[in-house]
């Protein structure tokens, strides 16, 4: 409410909001202050006429439907739901919170009052404004026949009006302990907060508990909710010692209009409600944090105090509370980042960048690398567009007039910059550097630049609120007739990568701002879209009002993770305005090159014009050409933040990250000092392989070189000794086993791993069938050597048996296949051994396989397959042939 922010609240004689938007008059810090007892008169006289107001109010009689169908009878403006509850049994009247009421005749009072207890415009729940639902108090006398369900604590909704109710508790400790000034006080997804202003005096842990004092005194004392209507004049008088206050009846109540307002005890705070029937029904009350805040947001303005707390119905709940907040504190990204070494920030160079070390970078690459994997199997285009640009390009895209405060400025040769908070403005350059044809769309742009948003010192959070990001970012530019299915492969892909990291995830569709560019039938025409794509995907989606982009509507994905805690990360966001602003169009399908341009030429176009403060043209709509359509834009993430992300995944994982994501993969640890060089060995050939590996060389012993590569949380640790030395082999522990999983040669070890490499939606590598058939593979045969100039090529007859002499008498002395002698010639065998297709090995090949593992890698062509199908076998399969 910027607009807002800088007008004059005043009322009465007390203190006031001045002209430069800030707290004038006297204050100080006192418990019981004066102002409470002036409005506590001021509410005796106007509840005394709203009271008379509700008595003179016809009684006529009613019917309430419950859930169940069973009706019950009362008469309006009597009959109350704690009456309803009351009637079923004692237990229900206890435990239930609110009434969730649909009217079945039109109620006066659902468009009675004005919202004034918020700082920003709030749209009202539009999934009950579809149903035509409203949240009920209790002990209100119903008002017409209508359905009735009693919600309780367990409901969202329940929930959401339990911490409401118990903000005002919080509210009126903070009045009896210190005499501030209440601001706004709303409940959160978990607990609830207070604003208020106290001066220069800040709120710190050793007040929590004289707060939680006074909160359990007023639970304790059991006072109830009233509700009173009153009007803007009325308002102004109640809340006059109050200037914040004052300052929202002011801007958000219009004259002559009426507004409602809540007492318990002697808080009296404006409120549109409902609330508990009394305070007696939050048994456990906790504060959890402090923090400051900014009167409206606006760091311009006041400097407030925020306080935390949550509340339940019964100390249970919040033993089990304690024990999750206990939990989450473990799984602190913060905290996990600092233990693994993996980013850190520096509060006064850079505030709000991350610094990611090397060992996190490894996971900020590594989560790129999956979402561009899955880009080059989706359709998608990556590009890499500038960091910043001329202001003019976001007056264009309307980023300058709806978020400029957000942004980044420069002066650059006296002409304003401005870096990037999003790459979708230049994409549409790019879209339009060239004119584009029906048969290029969808055309889909990828980019992973980096974004620059100020965020507010106090809002910065770790990975979750930063100034400087990058994110899996897209932008399709399709046909109308191609949104729905775009839309829906969108979801899909979003569907696969959440799968991928064990979340569960959740829809809503976001519709359009208060602030908002282009013309409600195009705002309705996309919401249309988007909902169709939902309804068609088969997915639950709920509404999210208001809460849409400003040039266009999403569906906004909450993700869910171990925790069971949800996060907003993944968007897909429908854009039928920025291809207006950019003038952005293709070439329709059967239009020519030439066709339409003479009638162009003839026809004068006259579009929208936008202009600023000052009556300067910002912005002119330019025609769309004979022949040519305007693109739809869908704007997609589903990483969002690659650092939010990280945050969250760090969380999720409590910091024991996957193989394929992790920065730790392979410990190679030797027993003995002897080993080393076998250890370095195998982890060079784990990093040729593409895996992060070290190896452990130092003189500490071999429990403490294993116990604290567990403890780094290392996916697996190789030991290796004289025994995996000769034998090419390692003994390997997984982080998840507390057995080790035994002895692997190293090529079924890199099997191994190469199974829990990064995922794919796709089989890479691997042709796909085509009419039913596939491409057959070449056998693996070595190149033949090259043969010098002027010499003739060897005869292709065998080698003499003297000449291979070495492998025979080594087989002949283990008894290796039998069946054959010395004089043998083991490749002539071979040639018409079915070993591929067929083929039942035993030991016999077992031991002449591992025979060929020590001595060397087998050159001639038929032994060179017979030992690369052996070595497909896995050593679980070897363990288990017959004896020949």
């Amino acid at each position: 409410m910027a607009s807002g922010a800088g007008r004059r609240a005043y009322a009465g004689g007390g203190p006031r909001i001045g002209e430069t938007g800030k707290f004038e008059g006297e204050f100080k810090l006192q418990k019981s202050a004066p102002y409470i007892k002036h409005r506590l008169d001021v509410w005796d006289r106007l509840f005394k006429k709203h009271k008379e107001s509700l008595a003179s109010k016809g009684r006529k009689e009613i019917q309430i439907e419950l859930p169940d169908g069973t009706m019950k009878n009362g008469k309006a403006f009597e009959t109350t739901p704690m009456d309803i509850a009351s009637g079923i049994s004692k237990g229900l009247a206890d435990s239930v919170v609110v009434a969730k009421v649909i009217y079945k005749e039109k109620v006066e009072s659902l468009t009675q009052c004005v919202v004034a207890d918020v700082e920003e415009d709030e749209h009202e729940d539009e999934n009950a404004q579809a149903e035509g639902s409203v949240l009920w108090d209790l002990t209100r006398p119903l008002e017409g026949s209508c359905r009735m369900e009693l919600l309780k604590f367990d409901h969202p909704q329940g929930q959401d009006v339990f911490w409401h109710s118990s903000a005002h508790i919080l509210g009126q400790a903070l009045e009896r302990e210190f005499g501030c000034h209440l601001t706004i006080g709303p409940a959160l997804e978990s607990g609830f907060y207070y604003d208020g202003f106290f001066g220069d005096r800040k709120l710190k842990e050793d007040d929590f508990s004289s707060i939680e004092g006074h909160a359990s005194k007023i639970c304790k004392e059991a006072q109830a909710f009233e509700r009173c209507v009153i009007s803007k004049e009325e308002a102004l008088e109640l809340f006059s010692e109050n200037p914040f206050k004052v300052q929202l009846i002011t801007n958000k109540v219009p004259d002559g209009s009426l507004t409602s307002c809540y007492r318990c005890g002697d808080l009296i705070d404006l409120c549109r409600g409902p609330h508990l029937p009394s305070t007696s029904r939050a048994k456990a009350f906790m504060v959890t944090k402090n923090s400051a805040a900014y009167w409206l947001g606006d760091q311009k303005l006041d400097s407030l105090q925020r306080l935390y707390a949550i509340s339940f119905p019964n100390d249970k709940l919040l033993k089990e509370y304690k024990k999750f907040q206990e939990e989450a504190a473990k799984r602190d990204h913060r905290n996990i980042g600092k233990q693994q070494e993996l980013f850190m920030f520096h509060p006064v160079m850079s505030p709000g960048c991350c610094f990611w070390f090397p060992l996190g970078t490894r996971i900020y690459n590594k989560l790129i690398d999956f979402a561009r994997s899955e880009y080059r199997l989706r359709g998608f285009s990556e590009v890499v567009s500038p960091n910043m640009y001329d202001c003019r390009l976001f007056l264009t895209s309307g980023h300058y007039q709806n978020y400029k405060d957000d942004m980044y400025s420069l002066d650059i040769e006296k002409q304003e910059w401005m870096l990037k908070p999003m790459n979708c403005p230049g994409h549409f350059l790019m879209f339009d550097a060239r004119v584009r044809s029906y048969k290029e769309l969808p055309l889909r742009f990828a980019d992973f630049g980096v974004l620059h948003r100020n965020e507010a010192s106090g809002a910065l959070t770790g990975l979750t609120r930063v100034r400087r990001f990058q994110q899996d970012d897209a932008h399709i530019f399709c046909r109308s007739d191609q949104i729905k299915s775009e839309v829906t492969n969108a979801l899909a892909f979003l569907d696969y990568v959440y799968k991928i990291f064990g979340f569960q995830a959740s829809y809503a569709l976001s519709t359009r701002p208060k602030k908002a560019l282009g013309s409600k039938e195009i705002w309705d025409n996309a919401e249309t879209q988007l909902k169709a794509a939902l309804n068609e995907s088969g997915r639950e989606w709920s509404l999210n009002p208001g809460d849409g982009a400003f040039y266009g509507p999403k569906i906004d994905i909450r993700l869910m993770d171990a925790m069971k805690r949800k996060f907003q990360c993944g968007t897909i966001q429908l854009d039928f305005n920025g291809p207006i602003r950019f003038n952005l169009q293709y070439r329709k399908e059967g239009v020519e090159e030439d066709d339409g341009k003479a009638e162009d030429e003839k026809t004068e176009f006259v579009g929208a014009v936008e202009k600023n403060a000052k009556g300067e043209v910002i912005w002119k709509e330019g025609k769309l050409k004979n022949g040519f359509e305007r693109p739809v834009v869908i704007h997609r993430a589903i990483l969002g933040s690659i650092e939010r992300m990280s945050a969250i995944l760090m969380e999720h994982y409590a910091g024991k990250w996957p193989f394929w994501l992790s920065p730790r993969q392979v410990m190679v640890v030797p027993v003995g000092e002897k080993f080393n060089e076998y250890a370095q060995w195998v982890e060079k050939q784990l990093t040729l392989h593409g895996y992060y590996a070290e190896a452990e060389t130092s003189g500490k012993t071999l429990n403490k070189k294993v116990r604290e590569a567990q403890l780094a949380q290392w996916n697996y640790v190789c030991v290796v000794g004289d025994q995996e030395q000769q034998a090419f082999t390692v003994n390997v522990r997984s982080r998840e086993s507390e057995k080790p999983l035994g002895v692997f040669t190293i090529a079924d070890f890199m099997a191994k791993l190469d199974e829990e490499a990064m995922p794919c939606s796709q089989k890479m590598r691997k042709f796909e069938d085509f009419q039913g058939r596939t491409p057959v593979l070449p056998s693996a045969a070595p190149a033949a050597p090259a043969v010098p100039n002027g010499v003739a090529p060897s005869s292709p007859s065998r080698p003499t048996l003297q000449k291979q002499g070495s492998l025979q008498l080594r087989k002949a002395a283990s008894k290796m296949f039998a069946s054959l002698s010395v004089d043998d010639d083991v490749e002539a065998f071979l040639e018409s051994h079915p070993y591929v297709k067929g083929f039942s090995p035993s030991t016999a090949d077992l031991e002449l396989f591992e025979h060929l593992s020590q001595s060397g890698f087998p050159s001639t062509p038929n032994l060179r397959r017979w030992f690369e199908h052996m070595e497909s076998f896995s050593n679980i399969e070897r363990a288990s042939w017959p004896k020949a």
